[in-house]
């Protein structure tokens, strides 16, 4: 329709249709037609279905956030958003697929930690760099790193937990989630800030973690907080502290790590929407209003809280500038542990 609207006003000015007719021909089939469609497509975006890649396996915390969000985007930007569960390699498999995609808004990932900042310090052969590879579009949330404790463990507090650490190096073991995880390396954060020594116990996810915790069979646990609220609701485990700035309304009893004596000591398994680099601004924003109304609904409110998991929100600059503290932040102690894949 541009095309002609165009050619209806040449002609009536020039007066002469036969001459207009090759020029605006051949004006219309060089390079600025190019920059025509593609302003249209940004302007009418989305046209067909959208995909956003979860890189783990249905029923984690990621797919559920995920299955939320696609249901808010799908109303709010008028086409449907459909999941693409593709896990393994901490994730990075699922992330180099949208790395490589076309940068037009129509296949998006939703990542965790791992592949927006902390496998590019552990693993070599990353096909993708998160901060290169991606444009940010919203923090989405953060679910933070709790400590829990067996039930007859000597210690109710962290600082209590150090002191009993400190008195016996090496006795206490500290189970974790996977060697490389955000719990795995919160605990090594623990231990070089508190000066202690933990025997390290590496499980495939949080359930065996519990189930040894319950069992006796290790003393500690480090790990997101959403699998462990109900049994600690229950008092069928301690929760020590939990790694954030301020305490968590939906377990308001226990401490945050720095009022137990470890300021500055924060750490969460946080989400966040990623799309290829080089996706126009335009999309980012619409995807980021989006994004941010959904935050803000009651449905993601209530997911949230049984999750364990705090909102965020903001720009995608917000994000960026996040992204880039956390590698900043975790780097040193991934290298001086030595994690690599």
């Amino acid at each position: 329709m541009r095309r002609l609207s165009l050619w209806s006003v040449l002609s009536r000015r020039s007066g002469v249709r036969l001459l207009a007719t090759a020029g605006l021909a051949a004006a219309l089939a060089g390079a600025p037609a190019q920059g025509f469609a593609q302003t249209g497509a940004r302007q009418d975006w989305p046209t067909r279905p959208i995909t956003l890649v979860v890189p783990f396996a249905p029923g984690t915390t990621s797919d559920v956030i995920g299955r939320a969000l696609v249901d808010q985007l799908g109303r709010s930007l008028g086409q449907s958003v459909v999941i693409d569960n593709r896990s393994g390699a901490g994730g990075n498999i699922g992330a180099a697929a949208v790395a490589k995609a076309a940068p037009d808004g129509y296949t998006l990932l939703l990542a965790t930690t791992g592949q927006a900042a902390t496998n590019k310090l552990m693993y070599k052969d990353m096909s993708y760099d998160p901060q290169k590879d991606f444009s940010p579009i919203v923090l989405i949330g953060r679910a933070p790193v709790i400590v829990t404790a067996r039930p007859d463990l000597k210690a109710n507090t962290l600082a209590e937990l150090i002191a009993l650490a400190k008195a016996d190096p090496g006795k206490l073991t500290a189970g974790f989630p996977g060697n490389g995880t955000l719990g795995h390396i919160t605990g090594l954060l623990l231990m070089a800030k508190g000066d202690v020594k933990l025997g390290q116990a590496q499980y495939r996810g949080s359930v065996p973690i519990m189930t040894d915790l319950l069992g006796g069979h290790i003393d500690v646990g480090m790990d997101s907080m959403a699998a462990y609220v109900p049994n600690v609701r229950e008092g069928k485990l301690k929760a020590l502290a939990i790694a954030t700035a301020q305490r968590w309304s939906g377990l308001p009893d226990v401490p945050t790590a720095a009022e137990s004596g470890l300021p500055g000591f924060e750490a969460a398994v946080w989400y966040a929407l990623l799309a290829p680099a080089g996706t126009p601004p335009e999309i980012v924003a619409k995807l980021n209003a989006a994004t941010n109304a959904f935050l803000k609904t009651d449905t993601a409110k209530q997911m949230f809280d049984s999750l364990g998991v705090v909102a965020a929100g903001g720009t995608p600059q917000d994000l960026a500038a996040f992204q880039a503290a956390e590698i900043a932040k975790w780097a040193p102690i991934i290298k001086d542990a030595n994690i690599s894949f």
